[in-house]
Order: structure tokens, then C-alpha cells, then sequence
């Protein structure tokens, strides 16, 4: 069977990509700035170090006269590339859009197993039960459920919404008049993430205990 090659194009890669490649080339610029004022040895020094960035050094180039400048044809030809990728299948039965699919799909599942040993913790197993090794596993399983809901639901990704909704605290505070225990206000992102997931915010407060009456 001869392989296919099939040609993607991503718009919002092409545009993060675009947007990358300008914050480079401003950078290099800033760097080449007033370099034709230096000294031959001190402008071949300067190239020699940015040549060791790679991202610097496929746009870099030094003319016939030894000065440093952007290459032009090299940034033209990136910007061909942007939010482009190629796929490959040997299934002569698959159209262009079954492909793309497919490996968006197994993409999901790398990112899944990633999360189920990285953010949820699957291994080690501190477990020798056959049973409670199996209630771990089911356990993280279902926790990466609920992260894929949380993700289709709020178009954020779970690293987003766990470091936001991490700023809510709860506070004990104990004076003469009891014991109180208050979480902190939500705020307008933290507002719209449970709206998002219609869940009920959480109480305000958790647990009131006025003090006990002095003995006469």
C-alpha cells in the first residue's frame, strides 16, 4: 500500500504562529541595532552569539560587507508554513477530513494518558489489593472525566481553571463572639467558571459557632 500525505492548515496556529515569529524578529532587530558602528570582529562576535539561539539564527543574515541583517527570504519562507502540518496514512479509504480527525483523536489520548500520570497522580500505586488497585485507577479515570467536562464547558484548559479557582481560601477566624468559619468572595472569573458549569457557588459561610455563655 503506498502512503498519502495529507496537508492541514490550523488558522489559529497560522496566527499564533504569525504572532511568535513577529516577537522574534523584534527581538533580533532590537539586537542588530546599531551594529554596522562596531568593528568587524566586534559584529562577527555578535552574530556568533546569536547564531546560537536557534531561533534567531534561521532569520539571521550577514552580507557580503560583513553587516547584520534580517533575512527577508527566510521570513517569507516560515510565513508559508504558518498553522500548517503534514499527516500521513497508508488507508486509501479515508478522506482528507477522516485523517485529520484521527489523529486529532489520538492526540486526545496522549494528552489523556499524560494527565492520568502527571496531574492526576495514577502511578505510582501505593496499593498490592487487586481490588483497591482497581478502585485507583476507576477513581482517577472518573477525575478525568470531570476535567474533560470542566475543559468543554469553560473553553479553558484544566492547568486555568485549577489555578484560578485555587485562589478561594477558607478563613477560621475565632473572637469573643464565637467561631466563624468565611471563604473568600468569588471573583468575576471565578463567578463565570461556575456559572459556565452551572454549579452553585459555595457558601459563604461553612460553619458559624457563637461562644458559650459566661458562668454566672
Amino acid at each position: 500500500m503506498r502512503d498519502r500525505f495529507v496537508i492541514c492548515r490550523n488558522p489559529d496556529e497560522a496566527a499564533r504562529d504569525a504572532a511568535i515569529r513577529g516577537q522574534i524578529l523584534e527581538q533580533l532587530r532590537a539586537a542588530i541595532a546599531g551594529s554596522d558602528d562596531r568593528s568587524p570582529a566586534e559584529r562577527e562576535e555578535l552574530a556568533c552569539r546569536l547564531r546560537g539561539k536557534p531561533t534567531y539564527r534561521r532569520f539571521l543574515r550577514t552580507t557580503a560587507g560583513g553587516l547584520l541583517r534580517i533575512d527577508r527570504a527566510a521570513v517569507t519562507a516560515d510565513a508559508r508554513l504558518d498553522g500548517k502540518f503534514l499527516l500521513r496514512t497508508s488507508d486509501p479509504t479515508l478522506s482528507a477530513a477522516d485523517v485529520a480527525t484521527g489523529y486529532k483523536q489520538l492526540l486526545e489520548v496522549e494528552r489523556a494518558w499524560r494527565d492520568m500520570k502527571t496531574t492526576l497522580d495514577l502511578r505510582p500505586v501505593y496499593h498490592r489489593r487487586e481490588d483497591r488497585i482497581r478502585a485507583h485507577v476507576l477513581l482517577c479515570w472518573l477525575a478525568l472525566l470531570l476535567i474533560r467536562i470542566a475543559e468543554t464547558a469553560t473553553g479553558e484548559t484544566w492547568r486555568s481553571l485549577a489555578w484560578e479557582l485555587d485562589k478561594l481560601h477558607l478563613g477560621r477566624f475565632v473572637g469573643p463572639a464565637g467561631e466563624v468559619h468565611q471563604r473568600t468572595e468569588t471573583t468575576p472569573r471565578q463567578a463565570a467558571i461556575f456559572k459556565a458549569l452551572a454549579m452553585p457557588e459555595p457558601p459563604r459561610f461553612l460553619h458559624l459557632a457563637p461562644a458559650a455563655p459566661a458562668a454566672s
